[in-house]
């Protein structure tokens, strides 16, 4: 569906974790229509006690991509952020968190709640959990072990041959759906390849949305790899596993860092078992995706993604698709 005059793009934004809180940082800032679907499969901290207690969809990720995109004093994002240290029942537990949880009792429902606080917060966009309900996210190892948890995947040793739900036919949001139908773009990424990506495209109705969309679609690469989850992976390794796990080729461009990291970075990281994601264009290339590489990163504490140069390339290739329909 080709965007009207004076209507902003429509971009859909799925994942969970960090690095797209990170990314959303800066997308905001673009005269985009963004819907961001998140992963409902963290059963780790703060979000798996909330979730085992109140039987609730975990909040973390949720909560990290509504303060990311919300439109609020920056004391008000710390307050979203702020974890306590101490406290009988406190200790771990993110103010937001707990924020998300009152309002889903208040409400009777963790999507009306993820509503009204993105009213409240003044959000820039949607913010949609990828499922109303809290899923179960397995692995099978290549061993044949499976691994039951989120939480617990990376840390099982070995290598993954797949992750899968349970249970396995969850039904997404109609909203969900409905911003993928009208989507002029939809980007993956950055994130956990097996436990922040993947998950959301298991749930099925979502998959077979993003495959039969005609939106652009575009793969945002880790920079580095993640120990327990990519160990090893170049970027086509990456790409392979979301087409093994799909059976379809989802993407036309994928978007990767080409920029030098540090010497004494790269040691910093070694010492946790990540190295930098490496670029193999010739498979990429071979398995017919469009690649676009750029230096995408800074590192102050850790590496991040530069989302100022990121979205410009975003907004760039949404801008050159509706240029296109027209």
């Amino acid at each position: 569906m080709a965007v009207q005059s004076g209507q902003r793009p429509r971009i859909v934004v799925m994942g969970g974790g960090t690095g797209l809180s990170v990314m959303l940082r800066g997308l905001k800032e673009m005269p985009l229509d963004i819907t961001a679907i998140v992963t409902v499969a963290d059963d780790g901290g703060s979000s798996g006690i909330l979730r085992s207690e109140l039987q609730m969809p975990p909040p973390g990720d949720i909560r990290n991509v509504l303060t990311a995109m919300a439109d609020v004093e920056p004391l008000m994002a710390d307050i979203m952020r702020y974890r306590f240290s101490s406290g009988e029942g406190l200790a771990g537990h993110s103010l937001g968190n707990l924020i998300l949880a009152a309002l889903t009792d208040i409400s009777g429902d963790f999507v009306t709640a993820v509503r009204e606080l993105s009213r409240v917060f003044a959000v820039r966009g949607r913010v949609l959990p990828a499922a109303g309900e809290a899923v179960v996210l397995n692995a099978e190892m290549t061993d044949g072990r499976i691994v039951t948890g989120e939480s617990k995947i990376p840390e099982a040793g070995g290598k993954i041959k797949r992750v899968f739900l349970e249970p396995p036919e969850v039904e997404p949001l109609p909203e969900a759906l409905e911003a993928i139908r009208s989507a002029d773009a939809i980007l993956l990424g950055p994130g956990s390849l097996y436990t922040s990506i993947l998950p959301n495209l298991l749930v099925p109705k979502l998959a077979q949305a993003v495959v039969a969309s005609c939106a652009v679609k575009m793969f945002i690469c880790n920079v580095m790899t993640q120990p327990g989850e990519t160990d090893d992976y170049t970027v086509s390794d990456h790409l392979q596993a979301v087409y093994d796990h799909i059976g379809m080729h989802l993407f036309d461009y994928v978007i990767v860092n080409n920029g030098e990291i540090p010497p004494e970075v790269q040691r910093k990281y070694a010492e946790q078992g990540a190295r930098p994601v490496e670029l193999d264009t010739k498979a990429i290339e071979d398995q017919r995706y469009k690649l676009i590489a750029d230096k995408l990163v800074l590192f102050r504490t850790y590496l991040r993604h530069d989302t100022d140069k990121l979205s410009h390339h975003i907004y760039q290739l949404v801008q050159d698709r509706i240029t296109r329909k027209r």
